[in-house]
């Protein structure tokens, strides 16, 4: 197993599995429920052999990819890729064995396959004779695929709450107007984070107010995210945008709520809890789906339901160089009343966007209270 060096590896082995890791995220938001992976098939001088990545769910994994790009070549080679091979015959075979019958003779990979279904690719690998690396670079590789993983390890999907917002935590002002308070390249930067996510979760709220399309634009070759509405009482006018078929959409509505007036619209029926539709119960019916990521886009209400349940697993905000000193703020209700509650989080990113800045923050980890000496 491979100890990490906090120094810049610049060995072949380093060159490779970054170049595997770069690869892999162009799959990102078309993958689904598979994972985003890389795979450089390289020589032991470190040239390219072949290389690839997953790029839909159905078809070719990343390993096929790079093997039918090498051809002969591969054999005696080493493959590098992000994740441990798979051991599992789906709707395409396993990479594990794949490898093994192209003569690869070293595979290096960075982590290990969380999946019950398709771990034992490493020690598949073995049991044919390839000497097999693990654990290689395996913050980055994790970093770049972290919404499966933390999917996979929790039954349910990464959740990344997006928010613009003034300095002062205004979501709009005192009489309701909000467009645009972010600059127009931090609106841009939301279409990435739409095109990267299985799907868009938004509330009744956002769609009396704002009546938003949530379809990705500017971006070519996109597989559209799922839109997700959730109205508990179906209030939602059949001329709403984000019901116009540009997208896969579903709308949220309570078990009695009356759809008379929506025919056609998908459905998802859920039980409700005083009066609001259960966030984990949504996140569990989506992720049996095939979702592994959600971008909330909703507003202040269901981002508070969605904190309060500790379901948010990374914040994006986009703080505007603007003061509207009255207005609804960008967080509401999410069940904290003393200081002694505060969510604290990890900022991990802090970028200019336009005329904004865009803070990228996860929930700080609970500190485990050391034991006592006695």
């Amino acid at each position: 197993m491979w100890q990490e060096d906090p120094v810049a590896d610049t060995t072949v082995d380093a060159r490779s599995m970054r170049r595997a890791i770069a690869l892999a995220a162009r799959g990102l938001g078309a993958t689904s429920p598979n994972p985003v992976v890389g795979c450089v098939i390289a020589a032991p001088d470190g040239t390219v052999l072949g290389e690839g990545y997953h790029q839909r769910a159905g078809g070719p994994h990343a390993e096929v990819h790079a093997l039918r790009a090498a051809g002969e070549r591969a054999r005696g080679a080493t493959a590098y890729v992000t994740l441990e091979p798979c051991n599992h015959t789906g709707r395409t075979g396993p990479c594990a064995r794949a490898l093994v019958d192209a003569g690869i003779s070293r595979v290096v990979y960075a982590v290990a396959d969380p999946d019950p279904r398709a771990t034992g690719g490493g020690a598949t690998l073995r049991a044919a004779g390839v000497e097999v690396e693990g654990g290689f670079l395996a913050a980055e590789a994790e970093a770049g695929n972290t919404a499966w993983l933390t999917a996979v390890r929790r039954g349910r999907p990464f959740v990344t709450w997006k928010y613009a917002a003034s300095l002062d935590g205004r979501s709009a002002a005192a009489d309701g107007t909000s467009r645009w308070i972010s600059s127009a390249a931090s609106r841009a930067d939301v279409h990435r984070l739409r095109a990267e996510s299985d799907a868009v979760v938004v509330g009744s709220g956002t769609l009396r107010t704002d009546d938003p399309h949530l379809a990705v634009r500017g971006i070519e070759d996109v597989v559209q995210p799922l839109r997700v509405a959730v109205d508990a009482r179906a209030e939602v006018l059949a001329t709403a945008r984000v019901l116009d078929g540009a997208a896969p959409t579903v709308l949220v509505v309570g078990d009695a709520a009356d759809t008379r007036h929506l025919p056609g619209v998908e459905l998802l029926r859920l039980p409700l809890h005083a009066g609001r539709i259960d966030v984990r119960e949504l996140l569990e019916r989506l992720y049996a789906r095939g979702v592994r990521s959600v971008l909330l886009e909703g507003g202040p209400t269901l981002a508070g339901a969605f904190l309060a349940d500790g379901v948010v697993d990374r914040i994006v905000g986009y703080l505007a160089p603007v003061l509207l000193g009255a207005g609804p703020a960008a967080l509401a209700d999410a069940e904290i009343t003393t200081l002694a509650q505060a969510l604290r989080l990890d900022v991990t990113e802090v970028v200019p966007f336009g005329t904004d800045l865009r803070i990228t923050a996860v929930p700080a980890a609970v500190p485990t209270e050391a034991p006592k000496e006695h």
